[in-house]
């Protein structure tokens, strides 16, 4: 694999990240000698509902934070979907992980890393004689309590319609990943063949998300409309930061997914934009309202609208965050979750670490979220 390429004006929280990982990565590898234990990958296995990517110029990434593009597995412009998932670089970074070695830094921060006993890897895996799984997907996912022939992935996977984005998150290493893409933008075509594997492949669910604004696409309409088309049972999630969503035609096209989660770190213009730089609150908000508003015109229940909330030390306080809770009721969003992060490091939410916005909604996979159909079902029920 060619040496990647580097953006030299990256922040330095991400020059900072970079170290952090190294350091994790050698931690992890000494952790597990020491228990007896290696690695697998649970994307690589073919079990993961994220991560694997396919970015908007074809090529296909083992992880979502592929910046420098050391996780290219394949290129779907010179080989089909299968030979690069099967291929040797995928191969090579399976054999890598099953031999007690993280090969890239990026790994230490991806939920598909495993443990496992080294006992428990078969012979046939080191033979090269391991058959691989292309039969029906499981009735339920892998648990991890043993070795998974790789199989080919059936839970989920992102797709990068395009690697442009109208704001620019500190989080966010985007720059990186623009400067190795061959094209900015997926062309509709290959969105169709895309959709065309998304059914062969019978993935439960699709991430139309990565790197990029969705919604930037001029062809976002008709890229959403031929996947659902295709495959009129599978979950389609999106991620937007809402800025742009603001045409009847991009709000019909919203309509195809299943879920859509608003990224929008604050309740005002100041506390966004200490994040996301060129941001602007008061567009966003209008935004998701008038979205509620163009799905309930028409009957409908999907998607799911969720604004997703980055917690930070500067928007965090419990008056803030009870504040968002009301504006999103306001709204008619069906959920607002409060999402930890820490990049960049100075911004970490330390109240949320301490517990202290434990009495917040629900604890979940997120972090924090509020279920506001239930609100809205108890003032249904309360008399007039």
């Amino acid at each position: 694999m060619s040496e990647p390429k580097t953006n030299k004006k990256r922040r330095w929280n991400w020059v900072l990240s970079d170290y952090i990982r190294k350091a994790f990565k050698r931690y992890y590898e000494f952790s597990a000698r020491l228990k007896g234990q290696t690695f697998y990958c649970e994307v690589l296995h073919g079990h993961a509902e994220y991560n694997l990517t396919i970015n908007s110029d074809s090529t296909v990434s083992c992880n979502c934070q592929d910046y420098d593009g050391s996780g290219h597995i394949g290129d779907l412009n010179k080989n089909t979907f299968e030979e690069v998932f099967f291929g040797p670089v995928a191969q090579d970074l399976r054999k890598t992980l099953a031999k007690g070695k993280i090969p890239l830094a990026a790994c230490t921060r991806c939920s598909g890393l495993k443990r496992i006993a080294r006992s428990k890897i078969p012979k046939d895996f080191w033979d090269g004689k391991e058959k691989l799984q292309k039969g029906p997907p499981p009735s339920t996912p892998h648990d991890g309590s043993d070795w998974p022939a790789p199989r080919l992935p059936y839970r989920g996977m992102l797709l990068e319609n395009t690697v442009n984005c109208n704001i620019d998150c500190l989080g966010c290493d985007r720059g990186s990943a623009a400067l190795i893409r061959k094209q900015r933008f997926m062309p509709l075509e290959q969105i169709t063949k895309m959709a065309d594997l998304v059914r062969n492949l019978g993935l439960q669910q699709l991430f139309y998300l990565n790197l990029g604004e969705p919604f930037l696409s001029p062809n976002v309409g008709p890229e959403l409309s031929v996947i659902r088309q295709k495959n009129p049972d599978c979950r389609i999630v999106i991620s937007s930061n809402a800025i742009i969503l603001n045409t009847d035609a991009k709000r019909e096209a919203a309509l195809y997914a299943t879920h859509i989660f608003f990224s929008v770190a604050g309740i005002n213009d100041e506390m966004l934009e200490k994040y996301e730089k060129r941001g602007s609150f008061e567009k966003a908000y209008a935004n998701m309202k008038a979205l509620v508003e163009f799905r309930n015109a028409r009957g409908l229940t999907a998607p799911i609208i969720e604004w997703k909330y980055l917690l930070f030390n500067w928007n965090d306080k419990h008056e803030t965050l009870e504040k968002a809770i009301e504006m999103a009721k306001a709204i008619g969003v069906d959920y607002i979750s409060f999402w930890p992060t820490n990049n960049p490091i100075y911004g970490s939410s330390w109240r949320y670490r301490l517990g202290k916005l434990d009495d917040i909604g629900e604890t979940s996979w997120k972090g924090r979220e509020v279920d506001l159909r239930k609100y809205r079902k108890i003032i249904e029920l309360v008399p007039a």
